[in-house]
């Protein structure tokens, strides 16, 4: 069975609860709320944290599709160094950013997914996982005459390449030293017929 990359599912969990969490705030901040306050740092935390998870991580093993306008972000998150690549930091981050929030009942369901990513983070983070940014490879361009090798010699229709004839070595040698390439071997002892 393959490898579980935990930063991934934590990823996507904390980018979701900072939505929810700025949702929630919205609500508890127009409906003013008697604790209104609470609603506008839930605002502030769920923009924080959107703008720390939105660009996802590279993985170990095979690819990463990036998030649309990733590669402007990238930068800012790289920028932190330790305290963005470390999930350690990012788990307590984000338990820390989602402790005021639960007061509110518009705010708590933001708080408690935030919570789950900070546990999945914490995982994350005892296996061993780190982020990594995603970077850009610089395209090649494909070189006119670097695609074709060689014309086809055969004319159509053609055998697969696996079961066309390839001179072996030895062959090749024995036509270099005068033999016949690909027709009867030549004995390099003589024969002769001696009938009794």
């Amino acid at each position: 069975m393959g490898h579980i990359e935990w930063a991934m599912w934590a990823n996507e969990q904390a980018l979701a609860s900072g939505l929810i969490l700025i949702s929630g705030g919205i609500v508890a901040t127009a409906g003013q709320f008697t604790q209104w306050y609470f609603g506008a740092y839930s605002i502030v935390a769920g923009a924080l944290v959107c703008l720390l998870e939105y660009p996802r991580g590279k993985r170990k093993k095979g690819t990463t599709m990036e998030r649309c306008g990733q590669r402007y972000m990238t930068p800012v998150v790289k920028m932190f160094g330790p305290l963005t690549r470390n999930y350690y930091v990012r788990a307590f981050l984000h338990l820390a950013l989602s402790l005021p929030a639960g007061v509110l009942l518009a705010t708590i369901l933001g708080t408690a997914c935030l919570a789950i990513a900070s546990a999945i983070y914490l995982l994350a983070a005892i296996r061993g996982e780190q982020w990594t940014p995603i970077e850009q490879k610089p395209r090649e361009l494909p070189q006119v005459g670097g695609t074709i090798k060689q014309p086809p010699t055969n004319p159509p229709p053609r055998p697969p390449a696996e079961a066309r004839k390839k001179p072996s070595e030895g062959q090749e040698e024995d036509a270099a030293m005068g033999g016949s390439p690909g027709g009867a071997q030549t004995n390099p002892l003589p024969v002769t017929d001696e009938v009794v």
